[in-house]
């Protein structure tokens, strides 16, 4: 059977796309290859939160400026444009856990959260609506054939690798999804744009979460959850107490600047304890772990995680987005998986993200993962942590 560029038979006249647009400059260029190869392609964009005081904001998505972008780049393609409000939905599956889980002094990742409810959920459903074989989306990320269905892999660019985000995508989802980026660099995408004459060709990239202005997680959880701002202790590992904090909303894990007490020696957040709101600090060598215990593990590779020897898979993890993947082990027994990180990380937090790979080249394979429930430090560490956590107060540890 012939198949066409997106891997699907038919002639791309005949074969109807649905293109993920957010009014940025990568989702616009795939609308526009799609439409320059022939497919009838049909752009579709969220509205996920209220635009009005984000219509001008640099680096947003999904709002004001951004709806009418998409709309001006539809109009200059000559494809339909829909735009669906999905900001109820989006404040449920979203924004709400993501407050939730920030206030219990995890680190949540709301990108990965929108991807695989509101994008890769709801719209897929609404693209294979209007009868669409594929959604197709801006993600710098790599799909190919794999036997009956399709892999995941990291993208050519990979300073721009969104894999990370895209862990908790199931493999039904795999198989409807196309990323026409993934082999393409950053910058062709940009000339590209601007040999299409697409409006948004110079548009800058969205860097914060979208409805986290500036980066700053406290406003928004200020505004959403006004009784989590309480204040507590700052707490050293040792049990003294070194000062007080307005809420443990304003530290993560990892933290060093800012923390608001000083005793000589470089202090880092080491642990956040949201049952008694105390910010725990301590040196560097006490964010080091080399244990990470997943939840909601999404497994993406061959077989099923239960084929998994007692010895463990070799992978290569990743615990932050910026950071390339690392050696590691993986391994699951009893309902539970864990992953040893051979050479370690720092500063990893609940909530955060632990995505696998087959190895670190531009070429990898995405094996899933999932997010991080708790971590094992050094047994020093361990032990001060856990004589704290059953302290009353700190001055009682």
């Amino acid at each position: 059977m012939m198949l066409n560029s997106l891997d699907l038979p038919g002639k791309p006249e005949d074969t109807r796309i649905v293109v993920a647009m957010s009014g940025g400059v990568d989702s616009s260029v795939v609308a526009g290859i799609l439409k320059r190869e022939g497919y009838d392609v049909v752009g579709v964009t969220l509205q996920l939160y209220d635009h009005g005081a984000s219509v001008h904001r640099a680096g947003s998505c999904c709002a004001g400026q951004d709806i009418e972008d998409a709309r001006r780049v539809c109009e200059a393609l000559s494809i339909p444009h829909y735009v669906l409000d999905y900001e109820a939905r989006f404040r449920e599956a979203v924004i709400d856990p993501f407050a939730n889980s920030y206030v219990s002094g995890e680190t949540p990742i709301p990108c990965v959260s929108c991807n695989q409810t509101v994008k890769f959920a709801d719209l897929l459903q609404t693209a294979q609506d209007l009868g669409a074989a594929a959604l197709a989306t801006g993600h710098y990320i790599r799909s190919h054939a794999n036997g009956a269905h399709r892999s995941l892999y990291r993208p050519v660019d990979t300073d721009r690798d969104q894999s990370y985000f895209l862990f908790a995508t199931t493999q039904e989802q795999i198989d409807y999804l196309r990323f026409p980026l993934g082999h393409l660099p950053k910058a062709q995408v940009r000339e590209m744009a601007e040999e299409m004459g697409l409006v948004v060709a110079k548009k800058q990239d969205s860097q914060d979460i979208c409805f986290v202005p500036q980066g700053k997680y406290s406003d928004i959880i200020a505004k959403l959850k006004p009784e989590a701002a309480n204040p507590g202790e700052i707490v050293h590992m040792d049990g003294r107490v070194l000062g007080h904090h307005e809420g443990i909303v304003h530290y993560t894990i990892g933290q060093r600047r800012g923390i608001g007490v000083a005793t000589g020696d470089p202090l880092y957040v080491v642990h956040l304890d949201a049952a008694q709101a105390r910010v725990i600090v301590g040196p560097r060598e006490a964010l080091e772990t080399h244990k990470v215990y997943l939840r909601k593990v999404n497994w993406l590779g061959d077989g099923a995680l239960e084929d998994i020897p007692e010895s463990g898979f070799e992978v290569y993890a990743k615990v932050r987005s910026t950071r390339p993947p690392r050696p590691a082990v993986l391994h699951h027994a009893n309902g539970e998986t864990w992953v040893e990180l051979v050479d370690g990380e720092s500063g990893i937090a609940p909530g955060q993200a632990c995505v696998l790979y087959s190895d670190d080249s531009n070429t990898a394979r995405v094996f899933g993962g999932g997010f991080i429930g708790r971590s094992e430090r050094s047994r020093q560490a361990e032990e001060m942590l856990r004589r704290l956590a059953q302290a009353p107060n700190a001055s009682a540890a």
